[in-house]
């Protein structure tokens, strides 16, 4: 009588279905992961300007320059930000600029940040039309989100708006970003 080894078999091609199982699940558990805690860009929304102390005289412009804005970070990890810059351009020049302080924005909630800095005295750009002088505002955000406290992820996004100023009171006539 002979008698059949199956159990080798049996046993090594059981080893094998939990295994390609656990790397299912293990894949699974990855891509979920991912969508769940994928790193997203911060949103910069500019919500006004003003120009206090607007005066224009013998061809030129000082003021102070105001501008009101929220970064919203869509992740569900804190964003520190850091390094990050407002910029004033006049006809291709920077005209104004300043250092945003470093902090940072807990996942899913919302910074309001207000910016103010004096601009000193430039001149006007000899094709500037009579109606309207128009800047440009340079929001740049740096930083970084830690995902699951392991890996790191740099982000940078950024807002430019054009301005149009009226050149008799220093109103907004209105902006565009």
């Amino acid at each position: 009588m002979a008698e059949s080894h199956h159990g080798g078999r049996t046993n090594l091609a059981s080893c094998l279905l939990a295994t390609a199982f656990l790397l299912l699940v293990f894949a699974a558990a990855a891509v979920a992961l991912f969508v769940l805690f994928r790193p997203r860009d911060p949103e910069i929304q500019v919500s006004a300007f003003q120009l206090p102390g607007f005066a224009a005289s013998n061809g030129t412009l000082r003021f102070n320059f105001d501008q009101h804005a929220s970064v919203r970070n869509p992740n569900r990890a804190a964003f520190s930000h850091y390094d990050s810059t407002l910029q004033l351009v006049y006809a291709g020049s920077q005209v104004g600029f300043m250092f945003i302080p470093a902090g940072q924005i807990a996942g899913g909630h919302t910074q309001y940040m207000s910016a103010s800095f004096s601009i000193d005295a430039f001149p006007l750009a000899p094709a500037a039309p009579p109606g309207a002088v128009e800047v440009e505002s340079r929001m740049r955000v740096k930083g970084r989100v830690r995902v699951l406290r392991f890996f790191t992820h740099h982000v940078e996004t950024s807002a430019d708006c054009r301005v149009g100023v009226s050149p008799a009171d220093g109103s907004v006539l209105g902006f565009r970003c």
